[in-house]
């Protein structure tokens, strides 16, 4: 049985370790705004928290080598994009960046993500783990 090892596992931890603590650090600074930027944010923060833990399912699922675990994955993937979208490009979420600067931020995040799920998609090691 072949292990999760390499880039399978790379993604395994950004997914349980990398995710959440990003959430907990840039949450952290932002829920004293949200009496002043209101639903957006909330709705934000929500979206947030269930891409984190989408992500940990995810992780979990592709470590333990579970049955319909890159289905979960992508779809982690996909709506971590979305969430990254919503917050990038809408003034919901606060931040300190230049003008200018969410641009390329959210297309950076956005090849990440392209790239983690091309790699799902293609990837011989995922395929000899995941299909019969």
């Amino acid at each position: 049985m072949t292990r999760v090892r390499g880039w399978l596992l790379l993604l395994c931890i950004l997914l349980l370790l990398w995710q959440p603590l990003n959430l907990s650090l840039t949450t952290a600074g932002t829920l004293e705004g949200l009496s002043r930027r209101g639903p957006g944010l909330a709705a934000i923060l929500v979206a947030r928290l269930f891409s984190a833990s989408l992500g940990i399912a995810a992780g979990l699922s592709l470590m333990q080598r579970k049955p319909g675990a890159v289905s979960i994955a992508k779809a982690s993937l996909i709506f971590s994009a979305a969430v990254d979208v919503v917050t990038y490009a809408t003034p919901w979420y606060p931040n300190n960046r230049p003008p200018g600067d969410a641009t390329m931020i959210l297309i950076a995040s956005l090849a990440y993500y392209a790239l983690w799920l091309a790699y799902l998609a293609r990837s011989r090691r995922v395929i000899a783990i995941f299909e019969p």
